[in-house]
């Protein structure tokens, strides 16, 4: 049985889409129908209804699907072994990160990975934390790296480091509200500041909308004037005295080194949260294990 084949069945099975399965395997769609043609005429058996518009598997096909992720799981574990014997490591790897944790963070191991294993094709991909979870689903990544927890049984997920928002604003004076020259602010004072916030999806706006809610406080009833889609644009617009923002205390240690943003908290809400590695429930390759054991003991002795 062709493992390819196996692969692009288990895929098209899973998003009940050729389109999409096209899409996830950088396949055309042609191609994708002629892989599960190929393994029905090896199986001499039909595995996708195809008299109905809606995709739909056949007995045989609902028999091979039970069978295929086994199967896909047990060649990778075959290859990592190898891999560890043959003491290199090789093949892809395909992270996708936050913007916070994509732009402030990972940066500084990636470099360190590749000297330690320069045979392996590393690529990063930032997005918010919600299109990296759709990525890792749609199987674009190999591991991912997020800013909220997501309770999905398919997905396995570590926090790794603890982190902590804070309000930002601008240094200078009396921009944008004498409140924010104190080192707390009372909570309903959030309300009466202009917020420009991310967008959604991100990982920093759920925290913010979470921790809101846990103390009866609506985010839809703050002052939002903009919405922005990255933490660089944020603090630019902040520090112009347009208004102030909620982000993560680790992207700002440069800005307020320089004396151009300060920062308060909300008295009595803490706004902290954990970033997660993610992966799917299923064996890692080699590549993505190492990646993931250097990582986690990086984060470990940084503690």
């Amino acid at each position: 049985m062709n493992l390819e084949h196996l692969k692009v069945f288990f895929t098209a099975a899973t998003k009940k889409n050729f389109s999409e399965t096209a899409k996830v395997l950088h396949l055309s769609q042609p191609s994708v129908s002629l892989h599960i043609k190929h393994l029905e005429e090896y199986l001499n058996t039909t595995l996708f209804d195809r008299s109905t518009k809606k995709m739909e598997l056949t007995h045989a096909g609902t028999i091979l699907f039970s069978y295929a992720e086994q199967l896909i799981q047990l060649v990778n574990q075959v290859e990592k072994d190898i891999s560890l014997l043959s003491e290199t490591i090789h093949g892809d790897l395909r992270l996708g990160a936050s913007l916070t944790i994509g732009e402030y963070l990972l940066p500084y191991y990636l470099g360190d990975f590749i000297k330690q294993y320069p045979e392996v094709n590393l690529s990063l991909k930032v997005d918010n934390s919600f299109q990296i979870i759709e990525k890792l689903m749609d199987g674009k990544i190999d591991l991912g790296f997020i800013e909220a927890s997501i309770p999905r049984k398919e997905i396995d997920s570590l926090p790794f480091l603890e982190d902590e928002l804070v309000i930002i604003s601008s240094t200078r004076v009396g921009v944008p509200h004498p409140c924010l020259e104190e080192e707390e602010i009372e909570p309903e004072m959030l309300f009466t500041l202009p917020f420009i916030a991310r967008e959604h999806g991100s990982g920093t706006r759920q925290v913010l909308e979470t921790n809101l809610l846990k103390h009866q406080l609506e985010f839809e009833h703050l002052n939002i004037i903009m919405e922005l889609e990255n933490t660089e644009s944020i603090k630019s617009a902040v520090e112009s005295g347009l208004g102030v923002g909620i982000i993560s205390k680790t992207t700002i240690q440069k800005e307020l080194n320089l004396g151009l943003l300060k920062q308060t908290r909300i008295k009595g809400i803490p706004l902290k949260r954990f970033f997660y590695l993610i992966h799917r429930k299923q064996v890692l390759s080699p590549a993505s294990d190492a990646f993931k054991e250097m990582f986690i003991g990086a984060m470990k002795g940084n503690d």
